[in-house]
């Protein structure tokens, strides 16, 4: 067993490809089984050998890629500390919030040849947690849409201005009103350890959704 640095094999990047590929899937899947858009505009795929449903809305797909782009080098840097996916109503209130807190090891102590292979089994469980998650969140109104935020450490927070991946796709401070939720419940549904990552995935819920 050896026990490496952050910048030995790049592993900023392996985890940075890991965590973004996963969070593809992970978005889809929350706006899929929250009935956040139409069940028709979804098509079923296999990730992580079980099946997920993806959006085959060209739109709604280019800005999820285009939003884990421009997470992605933070992630490569370890600049990350939680990547939210809100639902807001028709106000822009947030009715609920997918938190995935993230963390990574600065020592890593790996096994080269299970590393890649047990980090996909603990995704898989988390996909598992949002696919049943439905059976134990209230219904949401009409109406509801969604965007993504992004908690970065302070010292990403300062650069923040000068980071601009894809052009028109600016960096922008989260409007408070997406931000805050009023009395919230909190529901854990999974939490993963491995050597490279680390990650809490929990929903904050508003108590109540209907005004």
């Amino acid at each position: 067993m050896a026990t490496l640095t952050r910048q030995d094999l790049n592993f900023g990047q392996v985890v940075a490809d890991v965590l973004c590929e996963f969070l593809e899937v992970a978005i889809h899947l929350i706006l899929y089984v929250r009935e956040v858009y139409p069940i028709g505009i979804f098509q079923k795929r296999k990730k992580y050998n079980v099946p997920v449903q993806m959006s085959c809305h060209p739109e709604l797909n280019q800005y999820i890629q285009d939003t884990l782009h421009c997470i992605k080098p933070l992630i490569e840097k370890n600049e990350v500390d939680r990547v939210v996916v809100v639902i807001l109503d028709k106000e822009h209130h947030p009715v609920e919030r997918f938190v995935f807190e993230i963390s990574q090891p600065p020592l890593l102590s790996v096994s080269s040849d299970s590393l890649l292979s047990r980090v996909e089994q603990l995704l898989r469980a988390s996909i598992l947690k949002i696919s049943v998650c439905d059976a134990i969140l209230d219904t949401n109104p009409p109406g509801c849409t969604f965007t993504v935020l992004v908690h970065t450490r302070d010292v990403a927070t300062r650069n923040m201005e000068k980071i601009q991946v894809i052009k028109d796709f600016p960096w922008i401070h989260a409007d408070e009103q997406e931000v805050n939720m009023r009395e919230p419940r909190l529901i854990p549904l999974k939490t993963m350890t491995s050597d490279i990552l680390k990650m809490q995935l929990y929903v904050e819920e508003r108590a109540q959704k209907i005004s």
